[in-house]
């Protein structure tokens, strides 16, 4: 075997296993929300779809096929499958990325949308969307010199 075959199936074998390290693992959210802006208008929408829902934001027709998040942390981003259309043209169809909206956005002259994160289901719990508890009240000494 040449030394040009060896290094080629070894850069191969390199590629694939660096690929497959790369992979976060997901779960399945019940829905997406997005936000829109329309730059003539200078408005900003927030638009709730739930998995394999169509909705409009002004002429494009937008339709969330699936949101996941990572596995055990639904507040660390969300990857939304959008596909929108514009009077029967593909204007997109892939992955938004919430954490990199520029990664893979949609190019319009009017609009802009991206993801913001995934709507979870019942059983699942995010510890970011919790309220707080309220501090504890700080106790005063009352012999204290005030400034």
């Amino acid at each position: 075997m040449s030394l040009r075959r060896v290094m080629g199936v070894a850069g191969t074998l390199c590629l694939l296993a660096g690929g497959v390290a790369a992979q976060e693992a997901a779960d399945p959210g019940t829905g997406a929300i997005l936000r829109g802006l329309d730059r003539i208008d200078a408005t900003t929408s927030d638009i709730r779809l739930s998995n394999g829902q169509s909705t409009k934001f002004g002429d494009l027709d937008i339709t969330l096929k699936e949101c996941r998040y990572p596995a055990g942390n639904p507040s660390g981003d969300a990857f939304a499958y959008l596909s929108i259309r514009q009077k029967g043209q593909d204007l997109f169809d892939g992955w938004m990325i919430a954490s990199s909206p520029a990664l893979n956005a949609l190019d319009h002259f009017r609009y802009d949308i991206w993801a913001l994160r995934c709507t979870l289901p019942g059983n699942v719990e995010d510890p970011a969307q919790q309220e707080a508890e309220p501090p504890a009240p700080v106790e005063r000494d009352e012999d204290a010199p005030v400034d």
